[in-house]
This record gives C-alpha cells, structure tokens and sequence, in this order.
C-alpha cells in the first residue's frame, strides 16, 4: 500500500510504500488489554495507616472480679473505652471494632495490593501494530475528529522534524487541512467533582499525534500547542495511539519515522 507524502506547506512531494505493520487487523480487545496494563504502570500504591481507629485503650473483661470490667452487667463483649467513671461505675462507648463509632474500617486498601499489570510481549507488539493500522482507516479517524480533505494516513517530508518554532509547527498543521482541529482541541471544560481540587481542573481534548523517527526540535517545538503530542516511533504505545483505549487518533507521520519503522521492523 502507498501513501502520499506532503511537503511542510501542504503540497504532493512524492509517494511512500507503507510498511507491513500497517496491515495488521484491527483488535480492540487486545488494544484495551494493552492499554489498561501500561495505564496501571501510573498508579501510586496507596492504604490506610496502620493504626487507625485502634489508638483508644479498649480492652474490656469479662472475669468476675477485673476492676473496671463488665462482668455481671448485662453488656456485650464489644470492646469498649471508658468516657466517664464514678467510684467503681463506668461509662463505656464502643470503640475499635469495625461497626462502632471511629473505630477501624473492616478491610482497608493496603499498599502491599498488586495493581501493576502484565501483559505479554507478543500482545503488545500485536495491540501496537493494530493501534496503527486504525490510523489508516479514514471512517475511523473522521469520526473521531473534524478533517476535511486531509490523506489518512498523514505523511509529511523529514524537513518537519527541523521546525524549532511552536509558529511553524502552527503553520504547518494549518496547511495540511488541519485548521478546523486545531480549533476543536482548544476548547476546555471544567472538571465535575473534586478532581478540580487534585490538581487537573480542567479537561481538555485529545488532538494529532505526531511521530519522529528520534528526538528532534520538533518535539519540544509542538510542546504549547493545545492536545498536539509528539512521539519518537521506537517509543510508540497503545496510549498515545489510541487514547483511552480508542483506536482510530489523528497521527501524522515523517517520512523519516515510516522508513525507520519499516527498516528495523519495529513491533513485529
């Protein structure tokens, strides 16, 4: 399959063979397997203190002659802690136990719990290679975003990975058709909840993925503009591909990315 190569002002340059990787069928399934174990690799172990809702002294005997015990009195053995004493009377309120007031929750989160998940090398190669072939697939990339006239997939010359400048990677996009998208990914709402008090206020929308064939000006270049994202083609993954397990992101290849993955047989 062959693919045109735009130039950075919009025009035809030539014409490029696309790579095997491309062919592969598309698998949902493995796709979001692949996505929620590289996600898990984010989560930050977390669990309850040790010692919560068991800092009170609630010890409380049932033998017969325990100073400040409860034998003969009709109570239960819930574990108790003394709120008020006269003489040799007490006033107890429940404690500790899990069903009374600040006592201890019955199973807490514990940091020991395995939340990073495996996933075999095969599967994610293969989730990888079928990440990239649904970014070929013109009906799935247009329902997700709003192209107009643009090739799928987008092909531009290696002279890209050059720009130095947020303006000329603006301008470059602009000219590839990309003008009604970047005015889509500008758009920001506010959180519901109280994630707004956890440092991620805002959401905002997922844009073009952009692939290099290694670190070049261009990533730090593209770093301000809103929902743009670049990525070195051996560092590739299903969540860049395919955001929140959705195959089918606007990705615009160098022609120096597609001829390197194809060289060294990347994610086969």
């Amino acid at each position: 399959m062959k693919a045109n190569v735009k130039s950075i002002i919009g025009s035809k340059k030539g014409e490029i063979t696309l790579p095997s990787q491309f062919k592969e069928v598309l698998r949902t399934d493995i796709i979001k397997r692949a996505f929620h174990a590289q996600e898990s690799h984010k989560l930050q172990p977390y669990g309850s203190k040790p010692r919560a809702g068991l800092d009170y002294s609630a010890d409380l005997s049932k033998r017969r002659r325990k100073y400040r015990g409860t034998y003969g009195s009709g109570r239960s053995r819930s574990p108790r802690k003394v709120m008020w004493s006269r003489g040799s009377q007490f006033g107890y309120e429940g404690a500790v136990a899990p069903f009374t007031k600040g006592g201890r929750r019955t199973h807490p989160p514990k940091v020991e719990k395995k939340i990073y998940e495996l996933i075999n090398k095969k599967e994610r190669r293969l989730a990888v290679r079928s990440a990239l072939s649904a970014t070929i697939l013109k009906s799935l990339v247009e329902k997700k975003h709003v192209i107009e006239k643009v090739d799928v997939p987008l092909i531009v010359e290696s002279k890209a990975e050059k720009l130095d400048k947020s303006k000329k990677v603006f301008e470059m996009l602009l000219k590839l058709g990309l003008k009604e998208e970047m005015e889509r990914v500008k758009e920001k709402r506010i959180r519901a909840g109280k994630g707004k008090m956890r440092g991620r206020k805002y959401k905002k929308k997922v844009g073009p993925l952009i692939v290099t064939s290694n670190g070049c000006a261009l990533s730090r270049a593209a770093r301000n503009l809103p929902g743009v994202q670049v990525v070195s083609v051996k560092r590739l993954n299903v969540s860049a591909l395919a955001p929140g397990s959705h195959p089918g992101r606007l990705t615009i290849f160098t022609e120096d990315a597609i001829k390197l993955l194809d060289k060294e047989g990347l994610f086969q």
